[in-house]
């Protein structure tokens, strides 16, 4: 049973925040308290200050965010910096001056330096130079964590920042221009499934190591831990383990049912060899995911195909 009886879901259209919104709908006391962009604009911090004072959230998780992939990152750095910065000043001060007991911040795991040893552990943040390529959206991370730090410390508010790594799940992108790794294969080789190709071909050489979580995993994670963890320090929300992209794409060739041959760009760069956050800290505290790989991307295709024409018309 909850501890708390009205939750603001900050971004509850969005990946994370949809799912957060799932998990919080299975405990029946609590009041999910939500906002389309049309309704509160999370920039505006003189409206999210006026939408606390009328509703009264005792927990806010901030899984709101301006994000996208290296092109959008590159083409608009500056509206990625501004509206991240302008959203979690005006929640998390907003909050805090509303009498919230307790807030989640989510961040990401590009906030380590690109050369952080592997598997990247919590001490990690702030010793080295990021990826140049997400910079922008990555130093709004770290001014959100550093921001809940030092209302923690100065006005001694109760706010808690995780850090997850890849995520996939129901409601992910599959635009092919936009969307990361996972979603895009699954839509590659569910269209070369249905076209009958005898092919599909992947970026880079396979090599490169990446870890995922399912997004529903993740939400579990963050209803744990706003129940049980409270302290300034960052937690990495991730499944602790990492495989190659050639396994993945193996892996989802099974789910959709694609028997041809996987074809291998190696003109087309890998990316960063490896990814992989340490969840030691999670799991000692006594968080594991549950949800398989495999298993994920079944209900994640499931989802798709359910879905298909809204995604086609979309892109």
């Amino acid at each position: 049973m909850s501890s708390w009886k009205k939750i603001h879901v900050a971004g509850h259209r969005g990946l994370v925040g949809s799912a957060v919104a799932r998990r919080l709908e299975r405990d029946s006391d609590v009041e999910i308290l939500t906002a389309t962009h049309s309704e509160l604009d999370l920039c505006d911090r003189i409206a999210v200050d006026r939408f606390y004072a009328d509703t009264q959230p005792d927990a806010v998780i901030l899984a709101a965010a301006k994000v996208g992939g290296i092109y959008a990152n590159d083409a608009t750095p500056a509206d990625f910096i501004r509206d991240n910065l302008l959203i979690q000043t005006s929640v998390i001060d907003a909050a805090y001056r509303n009498g919230v007991k307790k807030l989640v911040f989510l961040g990401s795991s590009c906030i380590y330096p690109k050369f952080a040893p592997q598997p990247m552990t919590e001490d990690a943040l702030l010793t080295g130079a990021l990826e140049p390529t997400n910079q922008w959206y990555a130093i709004a991370k770290i001014a959100g964590i550093k921001m809940a730090q030092a209302y923690r410390r100065q006005y001694n508010f109760d706010a808690i920042s995780l850090m997850p790594t890849n995520l996939y799940g129901p409601g992910d992108n599959f635009n092919l221009t936009t969307s990361h790794v996972l979603p895009a294969l699954l839509r590659k080789f569910h269209e070369a499934q249905i076209q009958g190709n005898p092919t599909v071909t992947v970026w880079g050489t396979g090599q490169a190591l990446r870890e995922f979580l399912h997004v529903d995993d993740l939400a579990d994670a963050v209803v744990f831990c706003l129940e049980n963890y409270s302290d300034e320090e960052i937690v990495n929300v991730g499944t602790g383990k990492d495989l190659r992209i050639a396994e993945l794409a193996e892996l989802i060739a099974q789910v959709v049912g694609f028997e041809g041959e996987i074809v291998y760009d190696t003109d087309k760069p890998d990316g960063t060899p490896r990814k992989l956050l340490d969840t030691t800290k999670l799991t000692g505290i006594g968080w594991t995911p549950t949800i398989s790989l495999k298993d994920g991307i079944a209900t994640t295709y499931a989802w798709f195909l359910d879905n298909i024409d809204h995604l086609r018309n979309a892109g």
